[in-house]
């Protein structure tokens, strides 16, 4: 008769394990297998401590590690064998250890799973209607935590005292919001109010939400209390409550958002392919860019000023019980767009929203449980069934990569001036904070400075090294000088390469295109379309975009006739471009085009850029796209709309309408010859008249000029490496790269290509990525 053997192990593992349902599961797992043992949470992780048969152990191990909860991510674990006393019988989970969270990763935000949006719904349920109704599955994280590890007593949940029903769920291994920190309900948790804007409390519970949906019927603007923050929302079907909302927030033009009760109503305006609706569902519930529906096939007639002169349109589903119950009592859209003054941080407080917004909105619906996070809404878009997201927020940030091998010393990167996030570097891990914003207002360097602060009071974190951007006058530069670490400079571009390499876990070397708006090179000029052969340590830009002027310096990024005139002047003099009487310029005094002529030829108040970014704005001036730039990106959507519509046009003289975008050599250097280009569209645009049709086939003919130029650069460098070098992988970055046809056609024609192309995974490929790349840099390059 065979002996069983018996084992008696502990278990370490990192990752996303806390708050996410991993020690009732641990426990479920280690009862099943008959093991004695124990579970805690602690500062490296979740550790468990197993004593049974040795096979049983084994698969106990196979089952956690190989199908953990569905928030959990599993990044490290580390088995060590045990010679001491073997636990007592059974298997228990014991209190968190209050030992600094050196490793933890940060759960995010998540939206309502379905079963708490069943007990909901469910009038035998003691959760019925509840608006903070949630499990170890779904629910608050990142928005309500101070501190790690991630207990109650360390979230703005600490104030409510669990009722006995609460408590009885929340101690038992078996239920699913065993350990939900954020469990409650009407009995023992927070409350809803209705608020009118001058303060006054007219409403609390259930009638403040038959209050609000009310006002929302009649066309009211409210500030709705989410997870990471307020929004302003109103009827998206009601034009003057729309417009309303644009002339109280100041916000004339720039797309509005629109969250959908379901995907069926999502169905009735927009259009979607299968990986759009994935995205639309998802348990993160980004805001998803979608196509507008025409006129003819919507059901539902949308305000013409949500997305105005553009094809689509952001729409999200609700994510909390308080939005399921607002769309409870309504069978409208709802424009949701972020509560802020713009350019600032979301606001997450009552009293904010009455200081700064009280004359925006009609009423408030607030709650008592605090936001100590603020979190915007991500937002995404799919190309070729990939989703690439543009704002890194709720439901996907904090962003953690685990490392192969632990940094030498804690590293902080400080990110762009624009769409900022910060990133640290500790013990085994990378971590991006949530989507700041545009650091250019004190309320936005104090929001920086908090989240700084706060990822360094959890992790314990002192930088030893602080990386930076090369411009001298960032707020996020000057704040790396503030601390007592050793300072890193990294060039703009470079960093956007090398966010691409870090998630995908490359030291190089690769091929990296960079372009975008504005960075300031290392020759003191502006770059944005940059060639870069790089790896972890060091790049060369070995391509460039032309330089043209942008006269006015920063000016000319918020008036596109002065990109227009700038190109222009490269190759006619101000009384040409008069007599050539272009449509873009009807309405621009001689007096404007003759003053800036002179500023020009005298090189006067004039910066040298080779921005990609700048050159959409230039091209999209010429069409009539758009006149002064109305909100960031507003170029490349439009010129991408347009080229969009060429590939419907499918027989005309025009068909044969091509650009390209020569390589020429000067002074060395590979330059791609943008003032060709763009003389080839002035050619075409002074040729036929501008007709809708002509400017879709313009349009389309600049971004494939670009995408073939990028192609051929690829292709031509390929071509010159020797058989033995290996051919390096390829980088798409910068925000330009996020216009879908321009990304389309690039890594269509890359593939085709056969070309090892990294993929940005869920980094944007903007600025927000910028701290990531600098954090790359510099923990590959301690001193």
């Amino acid at each position: 008769m065979s002996v069983a053997i018996m084992r008696h192990c502990q278990v370490r593992i990192q990752g996303i394990v806390q708050g996410v349902g991993f020690r009732p599961f641990v426990y479920r797992a280690a009862t099943e297998f008959n093991l004695n043992g124990t579970v805690l949470n602690n500062g490296q992780g979740v550790t468990i401590e197993l004593y049974g048969i040795a096979h049983m152990i084994e698969q106990c191990i196979t089952t956690i590690v190989g199908n953990p909860p569905p928030l959990a991510r599993i990044d490290s674990v580390e088995t060590f064998e045990l010679a001491s006393t073997p636990p007592e019988n059974g298997f228990h989970i014991i209190d968190s250890e209050a030992s600094s969270a050196a490793t933890v990763a940060l759960s995010a935000d998540m939206a309502t799973c379905e079963d708490c949006l069943a007990d909901i719904a469910d009038p035998q349920s003691r959760f019925y209607r509840y608006p903070f109704t949630n499990c170890t599955n779904c629910g608050p994280r990142y928005s309500i935590i101070r501190q790690l590890p991630y207990d109650r007593k360390a979230t703005s949940m600490a104030t409510f005292v669990m009722c006995e029903h609460c408590k009885t769920q929340y101690h038992d291994p078996l239920d699913r919001r065993y350990h939900a920190q954020p469990i409650s309900c009407p009995q023992c948790g927070p409350q809803l109010r209705y608020v009118t804007n001058e303060g006054s409390e007219l409403a609390k519970g259930e009638k403040a939400l038959t209050l609000a949906t009310k006002a929302l019927a009649q066309g009211k603007i409210l500030a709705v209390k989410g997870l990471g923050g307020f929004h302003l929302m109103c009827d998206a079907t009601n034009e003057s409550a729309v417009q309303q909302l644009r002339l109280r927030k100041q916000r004339p033009v720039k797309p509005l958002a629109v969250m959908v009760k379901d995907g069926a109503m999502a169905k009735q305006i927009v259009s979607a392919d299968a990986n759009e609706w994935q995205s639309l569902t998802s348990q993160q519930r980004p805001i998803v860019l979608l196509s507008k529906l025409n006129c003819e096939d919507s059901t539902l007639d949308l305000a013409s000023c949500l997305a105005p002169s553009i094809d689509c349109l952001g729409v999200f589903l609700p994510y909390t019980p308080l939005h399921t119950l607002l769309f409870d009592g309504l069978s409208i859209p709802l424009v949701a767009t972020s509560a802020n003054i713009s350019g600032e941080p979301i606001l997450t407080s009552c009293d904010a929203v009455l200081r700064q917004l009280g004359h925006v909105v009609d009423a408030i619906i607030d709650h008592d449980r605090d936001i100590e996070r603020p979190c915007d809404d991500s937002v995404v878009q799919v190309i070729d069934g990939n989703e690439m997201v543009l704002r890194l927020g709720r439901g996907y940030a904090p962003l953690s990569v685990a490392l192969p091998k632990p940094v030498l010393n804690p590293t902080f990167a400080s990110g762009a001036q624009q769409k900022n996030t910060l990133a640290l570097a500790f013990k085994q891990q990378m971590m991006l904070s949530p989507y700041i914003g545009d650091l250019d207002s004190l309320s936005s360097e104090l929001h920086y400075q908090q989240t700084y602060e706060f990822f360094s009071r959890c992790y314990d974190f002192t930088a030893s090294y602080a990386v930076h951007d090369l411009h001298p006058d960032y707020i996020a530069t000057r704040f790396t000088k503030r601390l007592a670490a050793t300072p890193i400079s990294v060039q703009h571009h470079y960093a956007h390469v090398l966010a691409q390499m870090a998630i995908n876990q490359q030291t190089g070397p690769v091929l990296g295109f960079a372009f975008d708006g504005t960075g300031l090179g290392d020759d003191g000029t502006v770059w944005g379309g940059e060639v870069m052969l790089a790896d972890a340590h060091a790049y060369q830009r070995i391509a460039s975009l032309k330089p043209f002027k942008l006269i006015g310096g920063d000016n000319a990024v918020k008036d596109p006739t002065r990109l227009l005139l700038s190109l222009l002047f490269e190759r006619y003099n101000d009384e040409q471009i008069l007599a050539f009487d272009l449509a873009a310029l009807k309405q621009v005094e001689p007096l404007f085009i003759r003053n800036l002529y002179r500023l020009w030829s005298a090189n006067s108040a004039c910066i040298a850029t080779s921005s990609m970014g700048r050159l959409f704005d230039a091209v999209a001036r010429l069409l009539g796209l758009i006149g002064r730039t109305q909100f960031e990106g507003e170029a490349g959507i439009k010129l991408a709309m347009y080229g969009q519509k060429a590939l419907d046009i499918t027989q005309g003289d025009d068909m044969d309408l091509r650009f390209q975008l020569p390589l020429i050599i000067e002074n060395g250097c590979q330059i791609w010859d943008s003032h060709a280009l763009f003389a080839q569209i002035v050619a075409a645009v002074k040729e036929k008249p501008l007709t809708e049709s002509r400017i879709s086939l313009i349009s389309f003919g600049f971004i494939q000029a670009l995408a073939d130029a990028v192609c051929l650069f690829t292709s031509g460098y390929y071509q010159s490496c020797s058989k033995a070098e290996p051919r390096p992988s390829v980088v798409l970055c910068g925000g330009v790269f996020q216009n879908r046809l321009l990304y389309s056609l690039c890594t269509q024609q890359l593939t085709t290509l056969g070309v090892d192309l990294l993929p940005h995974k869920q980094l944007p490929v903007n600025d927000a990525s910028i701290a990531f790349g600098q954090l790359w840099y510099g923990i590959h390059n301690e001193q």
